[in-house]
């Protein structure tokens, strides 16, 4: 499978009416199995209290189920509002060891504008493992999700696109 077709995937999903729930896991899932590189990939989500919760995830679980804005590379994407790929997670003093097997790691913010809805974590047993294809790979999936949380949000169903004229 390719970026295309898993795009495709989540689209007949939620033009079939699945869940967010199932969206979200289809595109962990999906992510996943893209590259070899990717051991750990899952989406943290970004609640109101400013603490990112772990939702669907693919790879060996985790301790850090819950993560502070500001903490470790997922917390410090969200503080600085950007993407974070760390090609040697030895080198970072406030990296949260997932698993001492974890070399390198990708954020990827789920974005709409300057609203964080969530972000996709992907960790690799390889150092330097994201290239920017891989990054390029994972925007596209970040982008997709960041319209169906935007229309989750304003009470839409994921497939269906905003309505022209009115305000979200």
């Amino acid at each position: 499978m390719n970026v295309d077709a898993l795009i495709a995937r989540l689209e007949a999903l939620a033009k079939a009416d699945g869940t967010f729930e199932r969206i979200l896991e289809t595109a962990v899932e999906g992510l996943h199995e893209l590259d070899p590189r990717f051991h750990w990939t899952g989406i943290y989500e970004l609640f109101p209290d400013e603490v990112l919760r772990l939702g669907p995830f693919v790879g060996a679980p985790t301790d850090h189920v819950f993560i502070g804005v500001g903490r470790g590379v997922c917390g410090t994407a969200v503080a600085e509002k950007r993407n974070m790929n760390i090609p040697d997670v030895t080198k970072i003093s406030n990296y949260l060891a997932c698993s001492t097997e974890t070399r390198s790691e990708l954020v990827v913010l789920i974005r709409s504008g300057d609203m964080i809805h969530a972000q996709i974590d992907i960790d690799s047993h390889e150092v330097a493992a994201f290239d920017d294809v891989a990054m390029e790979t994972v925007q596209r999936v970040a982008d997709w999700l960041a319209v169906a949380y935007a229309a989750r949000a304003a009470g839409r169903s994921p497939g269906l696109p905003p309505q022209s004229g009115r305000a979200a």
